[in-house]
């Protein structure tokens, strides 16, 4: 595997970030975004054991929520 890909959308309730993985159930938040960076690598290696492929590549795809009104 050469790469994993996370959602991270803004956390509108408690503010910070949340990032969850997309094809894996690996979830992680933080209240930055050089915290969420972090804690998206600790999650990947903690979910990646050494009989496991861990990918070499974490793409982070940011989302954000936009409300339009007439």
């Amino acid at each position: 595997m050469k790469e994993i890909i996370f959602e991270v959308r803004e956390d509108e309730l408690d503010g910070g970030f949340i990032a969850s993985s997309l094809g894996y159930g690996i979830n992680t938040e933080g209240e930055s975004l050089i915290q969420i960076r972090e804690r998206v690598k600790e999650a990947v290696e903690c979910y990646f054991d050494e009989n496991m492929e861990i990918p070499k590549i974490i793409r982070l795809h940011f989302v954000r929520d936009e409300v339009l009104t007439l």
